[in-house]
C-alpha cells in the first residue's frame, strides 16, 4: 500500500491516541480505516460502502 494523508475523527480527543483514522486510496479510490492504536491493522472498503455506513452512523446518534 502507497503512503496514505491520513485524517482523525474530528471526536478524537484532544492529545488522545485512540482514535480512527480514514484515508482514500488513490490507486483505486477506495476507502481505508484504521484505529490510531495500531496503524498496521488497515481495513479497506469501497467508497459507497463507507458512506453507507456514515449516514446509518448519523442516523442512529440522532434518534
Amino acid at each position: 500500500m502507497t503512503t496514505l494523508d491520513w485524517k482523525r475523527s474530528s471526536f478524537c480527543g484532544g492529545g488522545g491516541n485512540n482514535c480512527v483514522e480514514v484515508a482514500v486510496t488513490e490507486e483505486d479510490d477506495d476507502v481505508a480505516i484504521r484505529n490510531s492504536t495500531r496503524p498496521e491493522q488497515v481495513i479497506r472498503t469501497s467508497r459507497t460502502a463507507f458512506t453507507a455506513l456514515v449516514a446509518q452512523l448519523r442516523a442512529s446518534a440522532t434518534s
